[in-house]
């Protein structure tokens, strides 16, 4: 009888974070609040945007958020600014700064846009069509 292994490499997988952990929501959600509050003032994101982008959050929390980040964030809230800021370095990666600072609000001819642009897409989506943008810009990435 054969035993079939693979090949051993380099390639060591990451550990993934257990977001149903509450000590590791803590330990990520004020850093994550903050750079999406840097994303969304680079991007020119409005604030009405900004808290559907956030899964929907109230006028009222969104600037108490802003005034205090120092909180605990739900998993659903955590994946959506992780999609966004993967987003954003991806942009960073394939563009030169100017030209990934502004993509989310250019109209795209890409199929999966339709003519809109990134942010519409995203916004009319939400997390599913967060991970879209961000598996097309990882695809990009990684020359596919």
């Amino acid at each position: 009888m054969l035993n079939y292994a693979y090949p051993r490499s380099r390639f060591e997988p990451t550990v993934l974070v257990d977001l149903n952990a509450k000590a590791e929501r803590e330990r990520l959600s004020t850093s994550a609040l903050k750079g999406f509050f840097k994303l969304a003032a680079t991007w020119k994101v409005r604030d009405e945007d900004a808290r559907q982008l956030l899964g929907g959050l109230s006028n009222s929390a969104w600037y108490d958020w802003k005034k205090k980040p120092e909180r605990v964030l739900e998993v659903d809230c955590i994946t959506r600014i992780s999609y966004l800021l993967g987003i954003y370095k991806a942009l960073h990666i394939l563009y030169g700064d100017k030209l990934a600072d502004e993509w989310v609000n250019l109209p795209n001819t890409n199929q999966i846009f339709e003519g809109r642009t990134p942010l519409v897409y995203m916004l009319g989506g939400g997390l599913l069509a967060m991970q879209t943008v961000r598996q097309l810009l990882d695809a990009r990435r990684g020359g596919l």
